[in-house]
């Protein structure tokens, strides 16, 4: 008992220091220990609000242009799938969330998409691949894998 309320003490103590930002202070010059995040590109934000308010069109549209300047953003692809499968593309949605899975193959959205994708064109095998996938990602079941798992389990029972 002694060790777990010295252990207690020890943390509640820990939480309660200041927080001192990285690099030690110095003031003005180069290096001070930041580290550089990458702006997030309007078309992309832009495109996030348009999916929000299922404005799918507007979405594609931004979607695109992110992905001429950053041909290798993995989200910008799978989003555009989901957009394309929300106005019944589904040749393009396919399109799109198999280009997000080569950029990034442990994508857990697009693993879960695409998988709703294959549903919505009655291909329960296909989606299961992706649920088996998503099963390998998933330390533990995480929401993508329970989403997918109860959508296909909910098509089987039709």
């Amino acid at each position: 008992m002694r060790k777990t309320a010295l252990a207690a003490a020890v943390c509640v103590a820990l939480l309660n220091l200041p927080a001192w930002p990285a690099g030690g202070g110095g003031g003005g010059g180069g290096g001070g220990g930041t580290v550089e995040t990458k702006p997030v590109d309007p078309n992309y934000a832009a495109a996030q609000a348009a999916i929000k308010a299922e404005q799918w069109k507007e979405a594609i549209g931004r979607l695109t242009l992110v992905i001429q300047v950053d041909p290798n953003n993995a989200d910008a692809w799978n989003l555009l799938g989901f957009s394309y499968r929300h106005i019944g593309d589904m040749d393009n949605s396919f399109k799109h969330y198999e280009r997000a899975l080569q950029i990034n193959p442990k994508h857990r959205d697009a693993h879960e998409y695409i998988g709703e994708a294959y549903l919505q064109v009655g291909r329960v095998a296909d989606a299961e691949v992706h649920l088996k996938a998503l099963d390998k990602l998933c330390w533990l079941p995480c929401e993508q894998y329970t989403e997918l798992k109860e959508k296909i389990a909910d098509y089987k029972k039709k």
